[in-house]
């Protein structure tokens, strides 16, 4: 599903080269359950940036889905993100003008879905989650962990490939961690594949694998029992 092959991300600040991602190898089959995990400044972001579709390698080879997409165009790397990959943000990214149906919809719109099919999805996506009865209050009558709930139910309208998860915690109390966290595997008992980015060892158990990062390449890859 996912095939990093020999990725390379270079940046050139001041004369100085970084090698954000220093040549790194990695494959993701359907229905794994991995977290990609690094201390701040180790490449996992680049990685999950690149994996996300948010931004293309310097060189090296990007297939998803039998697709190569390491060099594709704005446009169409747009057009996968939306087709293909659901997002889970550290900071929920929910716009507070619209309602929570409105904000699960979304990219449901951007697909030009017709509004009755884009509902059902989002109410069903909704029920989920548990959210169900609260369509129709605003991101800011939620709590925090009520508004990640969203975000998931977001990324789970399209029924995407892939789920990228981005530190889905880090703005969170323990507790309301761990039961957001309870809903990403249950996701991934469904049968979603899904990758997760922290820097927290402790959220990286909840995975069934594990790939390490330290500058720029993966230092660790092993299969974990997760909990």
């Amino acid at each position: 599903m996912i095939k990093l092959n020999n990725i390379y991300k270079i940046y050139n600040t001041g004369g100085t080269e970084v090698r954000a991602v220093n040549g790194i190898t990695l494959h993701i089959s359907k229905g794994e359950f991995v977290a990609i995990v690094g201390q701040s400044g180790s490449g996992k972001s680049t990685c999950m940036n690149i994996i996300g579709c948010l931004d293309v390698p310097t060189s090296g080879e990007y297939i998803l889905n039998g697709k190569d997409v390491s060099t594709l165009s704005d446009d169409e790397l747009s057009y996968i993100r939306n087709q293909e990959l659901g997002f889970i943000f550290q900071q929920y990214n929910l716009i507070q003008k619209l309602t929570v149906l409105e904000n699960v919809e979304l990219p449901l719109i951007y697909r030009n879905m017709p509004e009755k099919e884009r509902r059902e999805l989002a109410m069903e996506a909704l029920k989920k989650v548990g959210l169900s009865d609260m369509a129709k209050r605003y991101p800011q009558q939620l709590s925090g962990g009520q508004q990640q709930r969203v975000s998931i139910a977001r990324a789970l309208a399209g029924n995407p490939s892939v789920i990228l998860a981005d530190e889905p915690t880090g703005a969170l109390d323990s507790k309301t961690g761990i039961e957001v966290l309870e809903f990403i595997k249950k996701l991934h008992q469904d049968g979603n594949t899904i990758v997760l980015i922290t820097h927290d060892n402790s959220i990286a158990e909840k995975a069934k694998r594990i790939v390490r990062i330290q500058d720029g390449q993966i230092i660790e890859d092993r299969q974990n029992g997760g909990k």
